[in-house]
């Protein structure tokens, strides 16, 4: 890394030119899955939630196979905390994330902020903003809000981009990221 720093490269520069060469190459990729074959034979999600205080750091996938009870950990944690009710969460939105996170090279947990939200609470929350959509794909498992402190909403947002495997909304006001494995698309500013 000395080297880079003589020829004026800095660590920053070189992840957003991997980052620019990344979106480049994804359309060669189906799902954010293509990003996680050439990283070995594990996947690993870590995240922590500031409203249960709950925290996470699980092996999910080993050797080509998702571990069942991995999974039912992960979606335990990325419950609706308000109505503590759990739904299976997509595992394209899991690998998403992991993706996202691996590309970013963050050696920090993700902040869960939503994962799975209830109709009831996606309603409730709908009322308060109107940014909530009416029939969010957290309600199906298929979506999170996440912030990683040590990166910018826009670049945890390009990196989940670049994986080519559904919706990407920033929010930098409200310093989140939204990731979600429906229809490829991105907004937000």
């Amino acid at each position: 890394m000395a080297e880079l720093t003589k020829t004026g490269l800095t660590r920053r520069a070189l992840l957003g030119a991997f980052a620019a060469t990344t979106l480049v190459a994804a359309p060669t990729f189906s799902k954010a899955a293509g990003f996680l074959r050439g990283s070995g034979d594990i996947r690993r999600i870590r995240m922590y939630s500031g409203r249960t205080g709950e925290r996470i750091d699980m092996i999910y996938w080993i050797d080509g196979k998702y571990i069942k009870d991995a999974i039912k950990e992960v979606n335990y944690f990325m419950r609706d905390w308000r109505t503590d009710q759990v739904k299976k969460i997509d595992l394209r939105t899991l690998d998403i994330m992991t993706a996202s996170h691996n590309l970013l090279d963050a050696n920090e947990p993700y902040m869960l902020l939503s994962g799975y939200r209830s109709p009831a609470t996606n309603a409730m929350l709908r009322r308060r903003s109107r940014r909530v959509a009416k029939n969010s794909l957290h309600m199906v498992g298929k979506a999170a809000d996440l912030r990683l402190s040590s990166r910018s909403v826009s670049q945890v947002a390009r990196a989940a981009t670049a994986c080519n495997g559904g919706g990407v909304g920033r929010y930098s006001r409200s310093n989140f990221t939204h990731m979600d494995c429906g229809v490829i698309r991105t907004w937000g500013g």
